[in-house]
């Protein structure tokens, strides 16, 4: 009698665990798979809708629980959280949700090109969350990635080919500021036949190497590394390297023959007083740079400087230009290309008021014209761009 109420009371328990179970969801579509919700989350990811991917790796999960992609995509949407995130608590607590994902992920991969999925995620995982020595965890991941045999590119439905981990090895590089690791990686999926990474890794080559052309006789300062990855730098950005590569207070008064001007220029900008750059603002301020002046705002109805505001291509331009006349004192650079027929730019005409700064700014090498010829003089400057113009500046002005 007792064997058959312990076996009852097993039997009953066997059922109340398979009725909490997760019962298996039923597709409403042939779309509604996990592979599709996967591909669409990581699309969603690279928009920026971290909430919009969040809800498409869950729907891919309750079709498929154990579906590996999906998983290793919650936990990049979690390091993106944490990359996100200014409160300490709460970025440990997505940090630790990020990372455990990815664990999960991984011993749920089945077959090699699911476990490529997972460690490619990974890879940019540890780029966004950044725990501590994080380069080192990326690397494992690429590693891992690159010793698989059996990846099939018809199983990668977002990623599509194995250069998909050189790429993002070569972001977590160049994130790193570990720029000739960054080239290496890059250069092998230039090399491979053009797919859907061979453009973004082109552009991401691009600035890696002109970085790496820039440092090529100097040592780079954490500020200009900082600066030099940025997609868009601002008149802050523009004003630290000026005054942190070229040495522009000591240069200037050296320059013009006499002793450095003291203390602040007539007045300190309201917009900067909380900027960490303030110092080097006012050097640039003090010395009158053209295109880094301060300009009068109709709402504040005061001089503001704008620190946060992109500086564009002609406006570095400008720039440039007038250093190159400060310090050499030949002021016929200021019309040396007024009244040309031609302009070798097909976006800059002779008309424009940029035309003479940008001419003299490529003529001088410090900025380049596209492939196509064309400047982009309203295009936003990115960091290595900026990078390489202020090095070159001290190349041609021979600064030490």
């Amino acid at each position: 009698m007792k064997r058959h109420l312990a076996l009852a009371s097993i039997v009953g328990f066997v059922l109340v665990v398979a009725g909490c179970a997760p019962k298996a969801i039923t597709p409403v579509s042939e779309e509604d798979n996990p592979a599709h919700h996967y591909l669409m989350g990581m699309e969603m990811i690279d928009k920026q809708d971290v909430q919009g991917a969040q809800a498409r790796f869950d729907r891919a999960l309750e079709l498929d629980r154990k579906y590996a992609p999906a998983m290793a995509g919650k936990a990049l949407v979690a390091a993106m959280r944490t990359g996100a995130e200014t409160d300490k608590e709460h970025q440990s607590v997505e940090l630790e949700r990020a990372l455990d994902q990815l664990d999960k992920a991984d011993s749920a991969a089945d077959g090699d090109s699911q476990e490529f999925q997972v460690r490619v995620t990974g890879i940019r995982v540890y780029t966004h969350a950044r725990p501590k020595k994080w380069i080192n965890g990326a690397e494992k991941q690429y590693k891992k990635a690159m010793g698989l045999k059996k990846v099939k590119s018809e199983g990668l439905p977002y990623y599509r080919s194995m250069e998909a981990a050189s790429y993002f090895m070569g972001m977590a590089y160049y994130k790193a500021y570990q720029f000739r690791d960054a080239e290496d990686a890059l250069s092998k999926v230039m090399s491979a036949s053009p797919g859907r990474w061979h453009e973004p890794a082109s552009k991401l080559f691009n600035k890696v190497h002109k970085i790496i052309r820039a440092s090529a006789s100097f040592t780079l300062t954490d500020v200009a590394k900082k600066i030099a990855v940025k997609e868009e730098v601002c008149r802050a950005d523009a004003a630290a390297l000026l005054v942190d590569e070229v040495h522009l207070d000591r240069l200037m008064a050296g320059r013009l023959g006499g002793p450095e001007k003291k203390g602040e220029p007539e007045f300190v900008p309201a917009d900067i007083a909380d900027n960490m750059f303030k110092p080097e603002i006012l050097i640039v301020q003090k010395w009158g740079v053209r295109g880094l002046e301060p300009t009068y705002d109709k709402t504040s109805k005061a001089y503001l400087f704008h620190p946060a505001k992109p500086i564009s291509r002609k406006e570095l331009a400008f720039s440039l230009e007038d250093l190159l006349i400060k310090i050499t004192g030949d002021n016929t650079l200021a019309t040396k290309y007024i009244g040309q027929t031609n302009s070798p730019y097909p976006d800059v005409p002779t008309t424009s008021a940029a035309f003479n700064s940008v001419m003299n700014a490529v003529t001088r090498g410090l900025m380049e014209p596209d492939i196509s010829g064309a400047f982009r003089p309203d295009d936003n400057t990115d960091g290595a761009e900026l990078l390489l113009a202020v090095m070159r500046l001290r190349n041609v002005m021979n600064i030490k």
